[in-house]
């Protein structure tokens, strides 16, 4: 099988998968209490676009594969705190379990995309890139 080359982030598998996922939380959240709008709903949203956001920083840090790997490592942790918010968002009520249950199949996903790259960066690393 070969493989297409990817020239942008946009092209990335967990890049698609996160950004998809954070839409589908902005719009869930659409519908969290009011009360919340400063807290669950803000953070919520902000960790689900900083997944996004970090793998892009990752994507043009390739030149060096320390700082490839430490930007997929702050992706990583924003997909495991987006998965804490919305599992604050089941507890109260505010996302049905099975929409709940589907976003964090969807993060545990991505994570393991993110941890794929981690683990195997070479691949991914401009030619003439600075090793570890």
């Amino acid at each position: 099988m070969e493989r297409k080359l990817i020239k942008t982030h946009r092209e990335l598998e967990a890049y698609k998968i996160s950004f998809e996922t954070a839409m589908e939380i902005f719009e869930k959240s659409k519908y969290f209490p009011i009360e919340e709008r400063y807290s669950l709903t803000d953070q919520v949203r902000r960790s689900s676009r900083s997944v996004c956001a970090n793998l892009a920083e990752a994507w043009r840090k390739r030149r060096y594969e320390a700082s490839f790997i430490s930007k997929l490592s702050e992706a990583e942790a924003e997909a495991a705190e987006t998965q804490v918010w919305l599992e604050f968002a089941i507890q109260c009520g505010y996302l049905r379990a099975e929409i709940g249950k589907g976003l964090l199949a969807s993060y545990e996903n991505i994570i393991g995309k993110i941890i794929s790259l981690i683990n195997n960066p070479q691949p991914w690393l401009l030619p003439g890139a600075k090793r570890r």
